[in-house]
């Protein structure tokens, strides 16, 4: 957020995207650089050698890696240079063992941020990593953006949904990654509707697996009752989420902010039990959970929370989901725990350089 007197002062290194117009997180003391290009190796070249240059000049306190596959150029240049780094990591990217150079980035970083207990488990286990070194920094969700409402007219007339009762997933449909639970929740679907026999499935996104989960539905004689709805722009989503009766993604996350972004709608959510939905459904509190490859207990989850919503449980009131998922995964959440995370790496930072030379940008903000 804006600020006339910011703690902190900082420069943000971008590989893969284009320059933002009218950036709204652009500020005097918050600058961004972009060095996307049509050949990869050129923006990773500039990016070495821009970030090069503004370690030698600016001298930071910390430099925060924000990938994994940039660790080790950040490991190199910073033990050179003798400045700390931290590395923030997201999911699957970690879960296995890597290549030793890159578990060496890790292992040297001051500290590693992630987004869940059960990355950071994953990633302690698969890379020899001290859970000392690990801090959460959970994603958040933007909470004026994903509001409750009524379910959109123009989208229960486009999609034919009538008065059903509708399911629904955001998820790539890639081959790759068939575990965002979308072919369970489809052969759940006949249990379900012997019990709602008006319900149907919205399914959000594209991919090359969609084939194959289109003829799942015809093979099971669901067709009718399956939506696949293909790219939703990001300003049509939250109208999407309000359409839904429930959120169902039986799968395996790194965290899920798919969770949140239905939650803050006011929309009920089904997650799988074994990953990083934990954390948004606050181990269960939030929701329901089911072993993610198992079609009966999502079959029945799925009815017990179609019940609920015409009992009125506490899981499905719209005001009770949004308000205790605001209350830990609000922007104003993720600054609160960003700024401790800040300052307990710089103060590790003070502490191990005593007695050096201080850096030219030491009697301003920190420099990030």
């Amino acid at each position: 957020e804006a600020t006339e007197s910011p703690k902190y002062r900082g420069e943000v290194f971008i590989l893969r995207d284009e320059p933002i117009p009218n950036n709204p997180y652009e500020r005097d003391y918050l600058t961004f650089r972009y060095f996307r290009s049509s050949w990869a190796w050129i923006g990773r070249l500039n990016l070495t050698f821009a970030l090069l240059h503004s370690l030698l000049h600016d001298r930071p306190q910390l430099v925060v890696c924000g990938h994994i596959k940039l660790a080790v150029l950040i490991q190199w240049l910073c033990s050179v240079l003798r400045i700390p780094y931290t590395v923030s990591t997201h999911g699957k990217e970690v879960w296995y063992p890597l290549p030793n150079h890159e578990r060496g980035a890790l292992q040297d970083a001051r500290l590693i941020w992630t987004v869940s207990r059960y990355s950071r488990d994953r990633l302690c286990e698969s890379n020899h990593i001290s859970p000392q070194k690990m801090r959460l920094l959970p994603c958040v969700v933007d909470g004026q953006t994903f509001t409750p409402g009524p379910k959109p007219q123009y989208l229960q007339e486009k999609y034919q949904l009538g008065d059903a009762k509708v399911l629904m997933t955001v998820a790539r449909l890639w081959s790759g990654d068939p575990y965002k639970g979308v072919d369970v929740t489809i052969r759940a679907l006949p249990q379900i509707v012997t019990i709602f026999p008006n319900v149907k499935y919205l399914v959000i996104g594209r991919g090359d697996d969609k084939p194959r989960l289109e003829q799942l539905t015809q093979d099971l004689g669901m067709r009718d009752r399956v939506i696949f709805a293909g790219f939703v722009p990001d300003e049509e989503l939250p109208d999407h989420y309000r359409v839904a009766d429930a959120y169902i993604m039986p799968s395996q996350e790194g965290f899920g902010i798919v969770y949140l972004e239905a939650m803050a709608t006011g929309i009920p959510v089904l997650s799988g039990d074994s990953d990083g939905s934990a954390d948004p459904l606050q181990d269960g509190r939030m929701g329901w959970r089911v072993p993610y490859r198992d079609v009966d207990a999502v079959a029945q989850a799925c009815i017990e929370l179609l019940k609920g919503i015409d009992s009125g449980d506490k899981k499905c009131s719209p005001n009770w989901l949004r308000q205790e998922t605001l209350v830990k995964f609000s922007k104003d959440a993720l600054a609160q725990r960003l700024e401790g995370l800040l300052a307990e790496a710089l103060q590790e930072s003070v502490e191990t350089n005593k007695g050096e030379q201080p850096n030219k940008t030491s009697k301003h903000q920190p420099h990030i």
